[in-house]
């Protein structure tokens, strides 16, 4: 299938001149509307927009003149015209869906533009997962632009990958059509300590011209930040406080605010513009992750532009931020982000700029949206089946994987226990005292300590890391386990009881991958996601529906916190303090080390 082109603005040039000149006539002409300039941050009411080719040829008081017996026309009846919405940076196998798929589900919302890192699929597929990525995305009626992923292993030594990226991988991938920049480099212990494999990566994308993301996720700003920004990252979305994305954009680098289905870090720091008065092009928007569930019910940067204003920001400065900055950051200006002669006609129609209503929706010229209804088709690739075969755990069934063997003659021990936060990437490392029986350390549900495990699933080891988590609420004998969890994409699991463990990981190699809860013993919820254990191409509605089931199964098991199926899938990133779980063992974040899960014995 041929990816969904558009042409350059060479190509059509003299046509839009033309067009803008009265000598040619326009495909589409939007008339009388609040024109929204990003640019100047002004809104100029009773203007035309003439459109040609895919491309915006006039903008102005009247287009009359732009206007054939063939002219489409579209009245603006006073509505606003803003720009099409941009998502700097985010994972679209958070969504578990396929590229496809989770543009059908943002089109009605107004995103025509987006920014991926598919560093998910690289660490189950390595390049050849990033590449089936980049091509679907080609193939939309939207503009799905691809960083390639910058590290998989996120940090090496602490955890073990289906496949590695390499320098070569960033070099080569470079030259690919779609490929916007380099994915967050996650690794900051490597970059400040110049590590040559990361420095590697980031000259290749240099050298190309194109941009490096960034990933600094420590609240330390002192001299290790500051070697983090020497070494190339252009923008960082992990900060949670406004110290955070003051210290970025002072040090030239682009704030990235981000508000996910569960990660809320606009209202913390977007002060530093509404209350501290800093530069707002400095600022962008993200989304990061978002599951299918907000998508359909909640939206998408729609949504977080809304959410923006909410927090006191102007809603003209929280439109730029998802749109003229996003472009201009990613070297793109002069083709998108705004409204004006030149650049892809992506347009939105809108009656109102703080409750953003997305009426209309106008991609590179064509309507592909309207009063929430996606009226293109989004094109699907051909996944192989090497892509739908990635839940290897060998020929033996899992069964008494979860235990916790206590040391010899202990009665209780001391142990280190991943603390979750709600609504925050971070956790806290916790200590706990447990029991110990039948030479076998146990969980504390009165204290809300149950059990975590990860099952390695990529090489048909057969090993399996144990540990303790707090802070889902679990009550009763359950379990949840996911071949979601970030970064490695092993196999995670959750759980108060070791059989109901057993039965979930055992479900999950049984259908290829997926989430599944269960509970006293019986299955309530499963979302299959065959595509690389991460994904389905099923609609968006129909993963949500089964995603909403697995919702309320951690309610029905206890667990009240917003979007813990968020929280759940990472776990295992162990890039992102305090505590984190890998195939290698538990992980001290703050130190980028291995600790041990009992501390001391009785």
């Amino acid at each position: 299938m041929e990816q969904n082109t558009l042409k350059t603005w060479a190509e059509c040039a003299p046509k839009l001149i033309a067009v803008a000149s009265g000598r040619d006539t326009a495909d589409l002409v939007i008339r009388k509307g609040q024109w929204v300039n990003v640019h100047t941050r002004e809104v100029l009411a009773d203007h035309d927009i003439a459109i040609s080719e895919g491309r915006i040829a006039y903008v102005g008081p009247d287009a009359s003149h732009c206007i054939g017996d063939d002219t489409e026309i579209i009245d603006a009846n006073g509505r606003y015209m803003i720009p099409g919405l941009c998502d700097a940076h985010m994972h679209i196998e958070s969504g578990m869906l396929t590229p496809a798929e989770f543009a059908r589900a943002v089109i009605p919302h107004g995103t025509t533009t987006m920014f991926t890192d598919p560093h998910e699929i690289a660490n189950v597929l390595g390049r050849e997962g990033v590449r089936m990525m980049h091509d679907e995305a080609l193939l939309q009626p939207i503009n799905v632009f691809t960083q390639m992923p910058s590290c998989a292993p996120s940090a090496p030594g602490l955890e073990t990958t289906g496949f590695e990226i390499t320098p070569e991988d960033v070099a080569e991938a470079m030259h690919w059509p779609g490929i916007i920049g380099l994915g967050e480099m996650m690794n900051f212990p490597g970059v400040v300590n110049a590590d040559p494999k990361m420095l590697a990566e980031i000259a290749a994308t240099q050298a190309a011209g194109k941009t490096v993301g960034g990933h600094y996720a420590s609240p330390d700003l002192g001299p290790a930040f500051h070697a983090y920004a020497a070494g190339g990252p252009a923008d960082d979305h992990e900060g949670t406080c406004e110290a955070d994305a003051i210290a970025r954009v002072r040090q030239g680098m682009r704030s990235m605010m981000r508000l996910g289905s569960a990660w809320y870090d606009v209202e913390t720091q977007i002060t530093a513009v509404t209350e501290k008065g800093l530069d707002p092009r400095n600022f962008i928007l993200c989304t990061d992750d978002c599951h299918s569930g907000t998508l359909v019910n909640d939206g998408h940067m729609n949504r977080v532009v809304r959410h923006a204003i909410e927090c006191g920001c102007d809603p003209l400065i929280a439109l730029q931020m998802a749109t003229i900055n996003t472009a201009t950051h990613f070297g793109l200006e002069r083709e998108l982000g705004s409204i004006t002669p030149g650049r892809r006609a992506d347009v939105i129609l809108t009656s109102d700029l703080k409750a953003l209503p997305i009426e209309l929706v106008i991609a590179r010229g064509k309507t592909i949206a309207q009063d929430g209804k996606c009226l293109v088709d989004c094109p699907h690739y051909n996944w192989p089946e090497s892509s739908r075969q990635t839940v290897n755990m060998g020929v033996n069934r899992i069964s008494n994987d979860f235990i916790v063997p206590a040391p010899e003659g202990a009665n209780r021990v001391s142990v280190n226990v991943i603390g979750v936060v709600e609504n925050q990437a971070p956790t806290k490392a916790l200590k706990a005292e447990l029991d110990v029986k039948d030479s076998r350390v146990q969980m504390d549900l009165a204290n809300d300590v149950c059990q975590i495990a990860l099952v390695e699933r990529h090489r048909a080891l057969g090993t399996t890391t144990n540990a303790f988590v707090s802070g889902f609420g679990y009550e009763g004998d359950m379990a949840m386990a996911s071949t979601v969890a970030h970064d490695s994409h092993h196999m995670i699991v959750v759980g108060t009881s070791r059989e109901d463990m057993a039965l979930a990981a055992n479900r999950l190699s049984e259908v290829g991958g997926g989430v599944t809860v269960f509970k006293d013993g019986k299955e309530l919820a499963l979302v299959e996601l065959p595509i690389a254990g991460l994904m389905s191409d099923q609609p968006a509605t129909e993963v949500a529906a089964k995603a909403q089931k697995m919702v309320e199964a951690m309610e029905a098991c206890g667990c009240t916190l917003n979007n813990a199926y968020m929280q759940h899938s990472l776990l295992a990133l162990v890039v992102i303090p305090e505590l984190r779980i890998s195939d290698l063992g538990l992980v001290d974040v703050t130190k980028f080390e291995m600790t041990d899960v009992i501390q001391a014995h009785t």
